[in-house]
């Protein structure tokens, strides 16, 4: 399937939200302004660190997207969308075409974003592309993605992670003669 570019971005936002866990790379309120800044959050921000630890807390609670159950995963999304009074609305701005927003603008960061992530998963369920939400292939790589590919080929997280591997495997295969 096709995901819609909204429903891209954000799923490619959620991986990154959780990719910041290990190492932590959102422990300050720059952290924080960096990401909403590089994932195009709109709406309402408080820059405080009520906001900062808000984000910082789903961050666990979101992983479950990664579960490979779809059960929970439908669970997770019916939790999140609830607890964020989801109200889905067709809305235009800062240059994107419609797009669904499901919370109020001005509601706190963390909940525009659980619910906006919820959003996104309901169309990969719907799509039963579950198997979208892999692991990074590396041994020594804990992080998550987000397989947008067509031919659902992506095995690692980012470059840095595939070009460690290959160069491993091409060292071995050059030690053993092959």
């Amino acid at each position: 399937m096709q995901f819609t570019h909204d429903a891209r971005l954000s799923l490619q936002a959620l991986a990154a939200l959780v990719n910041s866990r290990r190492p932590d790379t959102l422990t300050t309120l720059g952290d924080l302004d960096e990401l909403c800044r590089r994932w195009q959050w709109s709406g309402g921000r408080t820059h405080d660190r009520a906001e900062l630890d808000g984000v910082r807390a789903v961050r666990g609670r979101l992983a479950g997207f990664w579960s490979g159950d779809e059960a929970s995963v439908v669970v997770l999304i019916n939790d999140l969308l609830r607890e964020g009074g989801a109200l889905p609305q067709l809305v235009r701005h800062d240059g994107f075409d419609w797009h669904i927003h499901a919370t109020d603008p001005d509601a706190p960061l963390h909940v525009r974003m659980t619910v906006e992530y919820a959003m996104a998963m309901i169309d990969v369920v719907r799509a039963g592309d579950l198997d979208r939400m892999r692991r990074c292939a590396a041994p020594d790589c804990e992080d998550v993605l987000v397989d947008l590919s067509r031919n659902r080929s992506r095995l690692f997280c980012g470059p840095t992670c595939g070009n460690r591997v290959n160069v491993a495997s091409y060292r071995a295969r050059r030690r053993s003669g092959g």
